[in-house]
């Protein structure tokens, strides 16, 4: 008897790792809509666009734990940097 689940099903852990990211990527595109300047929004985005695109096919754990790192210190940053900004 075969598993009911297709071949490339992802498991739970992966799974939650992906959502991890997509949360990520989302909010750090709502955080950089809040930028004033318009090139600087254009290039913020088109950089994290860049950057999630360039990973999308990353499979080690260890360098995905490490890139979610990354991703939620840049996103920190920007954040911090915005409220500053606003202050």
């Amino acid at each position: 008897m075969s598993s009911r689940l297709p071949v490339a099903a992802l498991s739970l852990k992966q799974f939650l790792q992906r959502q991890k990211v997509l949360g990520i990527y989302r909010n750090m595109l709502r955080t950089i809509r809040q930028v004033p300047d318009e090139a600087d929004r254009k290039y913020l985005r088109d950089w994290a666009r860049s950057e999630f695109k360039r990973n999308k096919d990353a499979t080690n754990q260890d360098a995905i734990r490490m890139m979610i790192t990354q991703a939620s210190n840049h996103l920190e940053e920007l954040q911090k940097s915005l409220a500053l900004a606003r202050s």
